[in-house]
């Protein structure tokens, strides 16, 4: 069942070239989208501004080969790992939604103008099913479980906002196409026509609605880490004061409580906000 070609189920229903035009249409509503997101909310605008006025207070230049080794480290420790997420469950739920859409997105790509026929390799339909339910492992999870007005704020896991239509569209069209590439496989009609428009509805919604949505947001996010690295290796920490070694007995001298109320040998900054889960509501 998951080794079938669901593009190839699809084009028995809809003509290929359909299909093909659909794809290419979303690929364009995204790039349209994220190029009116950039000028609204003047994204690039704001990092030059950011850079340009960092240079002022950097202590020292960077040179080539440590921007590269930043550009490295963003892509691996950022990106390819989401290491900003301190929460273990966060940073897990992210992977499996990040890692199953890719794969859902690529193989889907690779079924629709790669394999548009039932002699696709098994492989690659077997790969689109995986990534559809590793998006809805870690989306549902998400959803359910880690939103912090959910976990944080004790607001019910129902309620909906404008914020929502990127992870609800995408956990909406991997869902549905999952469902419907099982239910036509089984030969349920009546039911696999419904999954099959809510499909189509979904992933219109999520490519369509990137203007609106957080979908860009996976574009800036890595010149946003890119630039946190840079600004903290040349000195310049956007105008704020360098804590230095709270172990320094210099530094505690000048602020004596740090030993008095962090001992002798204090971690830097404390747990804070990490002592404990916020569930105080």
């Amino acid at each position: 069942m998951f080794a079938s070609n669901p593009i190839a189920d699809l084009a028995t229903i809809i003509p290929l070239d359909v299909i093909q035009g659909y794809v290419i249409l979303m690929f364009i509503l995204v790039v349209g989208g994220t190029i009116l997101d950039m000028i609204h909310k003047s994204n690039a605008k704001f990092f030059f501004a950011k850079a340009k006025a960092a240079e002022a207070s950097r202590t020292r230049e960077l040179g080539a080969g440590e921007k590269i080794g930043i550009a490295v480290s963003t892509g691996v420790v950022d990106m390819a790992t989401s290491g900003e997420f301190c929460n273990p469950r966060r940073r897990i739920s992210h992977l499996f939604t990040m890692y199953g859409f890719v794969l859902f997105l690529t193989t889907t790509v690779a079924l629709v103008f790669a394999y548009p026929t039932h002699a696709a390799p098994a492989i690659v339909s077997q790969l689109w099913h995986l990534g559809a339910a590793m998006v809805m492992f870690g989306g549902y999870w998400f959803w359910f479980c880690i939103r912090v007005d959910v976990t944080a704020e004790g607001v019910p896991w129902n309620r909906i906002v404008k914020a929502d239509l990127f992870i609800l569209s995408l956990l909406g069209t991997t869902t549905f196409g999952l469902v419907w590439s099982i239910l036509y496989s089984k030969g349920v009609a009546p039911w696999s026509t419904v999954s099959l428009a809510l499909f189509i509805i979904s992933a219109t919604v999520l490519f369509g609605g990137v203007y609106w949505s957080k979908f860009a947001h996976m574009f800036f996010k890595p010149a946003a880490a890119f630039n946190k690295r840079v600004i903290k290796a040349d000195g310049s920490r956007e105008n704020m004061p360098e804590i230095g070694d709270l172990t320094d007995p210099e530094l505690q001298k000048k602020f004596p409580d740090i030993p008095e109320y962090m001992g002798a040998n204090p971690p830097n900054m404390g747990l804070g906000i990490k002592r404990e889960q916020p569930r105080h509501y």
